[in-house]
C-alpha cells in the first residue's frame, strides 16, 4: 500500500499505540484522529493539535452518521479503536462484541459507502489461543481463542477479509505480542509500576509463580514494523505477526521493574489466579510469535522482551 500523501482516518488515535502511530503518520500524510476518549487520553495527542497535518475528532465509531461524515474526505483507514481490556470479557460478555466487532463493522460500512479501499487493522496474538506450536506462525490453524477479546478480534479479521474480497478493498492486519513503552495506560508493567509507587515493599501479582510466559514488544519497534509491512503489502488480505523474538515470565518482569525502580527486598504476593500461572480466565499461558514473515520483508525488531520492559519502566517513572 502507498503510505505517503494519504488522507488517513485513524480510529483510537488518543490511545497508547494510536498516539505513537499518529506521530509517525503525520510526517508524510494528513491524519484525522478519531477517538471517543473512553480509554484514550487527549493529552497523548495534544502535542499534535497545532500540527498542520493533524486533526482530532472526538466521537464514537458506533455513531455511524458521524463516522461516515468524517470518512468522506479520507482515502485510507488505520483502525485501532477497541476495548483493550482482555479480562473484562469474563464479567461482561457484550462489551467486546459491541466495541470491537460491531465497531469494526461500522468502520467497514463507512468505508464501503465512501469508497475508501485501504484498511490497516490492529489485531492480537490472542486470536491463536493456547497453541503447542511455538513460535506461532501466521498460517497456524485452527485458531481457537480462549478469551472473548481474542474471539472478537478474530471475528474482526474475518469480517475485514470478507469486505476486501466482496468490495475490492485491501487490508493489513497485525497480530501483536504485548506492546509496551511510554504512554502505556494498562498492562502488567504499567500495573506493577503503579502498585510499587503506592507500596514499595509489597507487590500483588495476579496468578501463581512464576506466572505466564509471553513476548513483550517495544512501542517504537511496533510502529516501525507496522509501517514497513504496510508499505510492502500488495495482496488484498495480509496478516502479520509483530513481536520480539523471545519471551519472559511474569516473575522476571516483576524483578526487572523492581531493579529499574531501585527497590530491594520487595515481597511478592501471588493471588493464585486461574491455574497454570494464569492471572485470569482467558489469560494465555505461553505466547511467542513467529516473525519470520515480517523479517523476510527486511525488518527486525531492535529490542528483546527484557530491554522492552526495562525501557518502559524508566519511561513510566
Amino acid at each position: 500500500m502507498k503510505l505517503k500523501e494519504r488522507k488517513i482516518l485513524l480510529t483510537g488515535a488518543a490511545g497508547f499505540i494510536g498516539s505513537h502511530l499518529a506521530d509517525a503518520l503525520v510526517k508524510k500524510n494528513q491524519v484525522k484522529g478519531y477517538d471517543n476518549l473512553s480509554s484514550g487520553k487527549r493529552e497523548l495527542v495534544e502535542h499534535l493539535e497545532d500540527h498542520d497535518s493533524f486533526e482530532l475528532v472526538i466521537a464514537d465509531v458506533l455513531n455511524k452518521d458521524r463516522l461516515k461524515k468524517e470518512m468522506e474526505d479520507c482515502d485510507m483507514v488505520f483502525h485501532l479503536a477497541a476495548n483493550p481490556d482482555v479480562r473484562l470479557g469474563a464479567s461482561d460478555t457484550y462489551v467486546h462484541l459491541e466495541q470491537n466487532v460491531i465497531a469494526t463493522y461500522q468502520v467497514l460500512e463507512a468505508m464501503r459507502e465512501c469508497g475508501v479501499k485501504d484498511i490497516v487493522f490492529t489485531s492480537t496474538s490472542t486470536v491463536y489461543g493456547e497453541t503447542d506450536v511455538i513460535p506461532t506462525p501466521e498460517d497456524h490453524g485452527p485458531l481457537e481463542p480462549i478469551s472473548l477479546y481474542g474471539s472478537s478480534k478474530l471475528a474482526c479479521e474475518a469480517m475485514i477479509s470478507a469486505y476486501c474480497h466482496s468490495f475490492d478493498m485491501r487490508s493489513a492486519s497485525f497480530r501483536f505480542a504485548n506492546v509496551v513503552g511510554p504512554r502505556s495506560t494498562h498492562g502488567v508493567t504499567y500495573d506493577f509500576v503503579k502498585k510499587l509507587k503506592n507500596d514499595p515493599k509489597e507487590l500483588e501479582i495476579l496468578g501463581s509463580a512464576p506466572g505466564t510466559t509471553k513476548s513483550y514488544f517495544y512501542i517504537s519497534d511496533c510502529i516501525e514494523g507496522m509501517l514497513h509491512a504496510v508499505r510492502n503489502s500488495n495482496k488484498p488480505v495480509e496478516y502479520y505477526n509483530l513481536g520480539s523474538e523471545d519471551y519472559i515470565n511474569v516473575k522476571k518482569i516483576a524483578d526487572t521493574v523492581c531493579q529499574e525502580m531501585g527497590l530491594e527486598d520487595v515481597g511478592y504476593s501471588w493471588t493464585g489466579g486461574a491455574g497454570g500461572g494464569r492471572g485470569w480466565k482467558g489469560d494465555v499461558k505461553v505466547m511467542l510469535l513467529s516473525i519470520e514473515k515480517i523479517k523476510s520483508l527486511g525488518w527486525t525488531p531492535k529490542y528483546d522482551s527484557s530491554r522492552s520492559i526495562a525501557k518502559t519502566v524508566r519511561s513510566l517513572m
